[in-house]
């Protein structure tokens, strides 16, 4: 099956029900015929920009499971889902709720900072990686912010 009809249905089961976690998503397209790798769906995700929210996957543009019109700003994000944040030398270690890691680093990387070279998200870690010291300083001074 073809990469649109994979994201029409993942687009159907996000919409229709509330999908807690990628792997419940995967089982879910595995018996609708889709043989779908983890890696896969993660890509999926990603081009889809869903977002997990309390209810589950979302759709940025609604799915009846959530009320906005366009996807979460980074302070909605983090307000939500962040934690904490700690430097270790250029990198920084960003703790979410649990869920939050992926749908906060993708805003992050969406937000196109100049002190981020790169993130990588757990379930609710995220490691962000900086050029240097002081450009993962400055960062992490404005994820405090931001996490409030």
């Amino acid at each position: 099956m073809s990469k649109q009809e994979r994201h029409s249905a993942i687009r159907e089961l996000v919409g229709a029900e509330s999908i807690t976690s990628q792997d419940e998503l995967r089982r879910k397209l595995i018996r609708r015929g889709f043989d779908v790798t983890q890696a896969t769906l993660s890509r999926d995700i990603h081009e889809l920009r869903l977002y997990k929210g309390p209810g589950g996957y979302a759709i940025p543009n609604g799915n009846g499971h959530a009320e906005q019109e366009e996807e979460p700003t980074i302070e909605e994000l983090l307000g939500s889902f962040g934690l904490a944040v700690r430097q270790a030398h250029n990198q920084l270690v960003l703790r979410t709720t649990s869920g939050g890691a992926q749908p906060v680093a993708l805003a992050i990387d969406h937000e196109a900072w100049s002190e981020v070279l790169g993130t990588l998200a757990g379930d609710d870690t995220i490691l962000i990686i900086c050029a240097d010291s002081r450009h993962a300083a400055a960062l992490r001074q404005k994820l405090e912010r931001l996490i409030g």
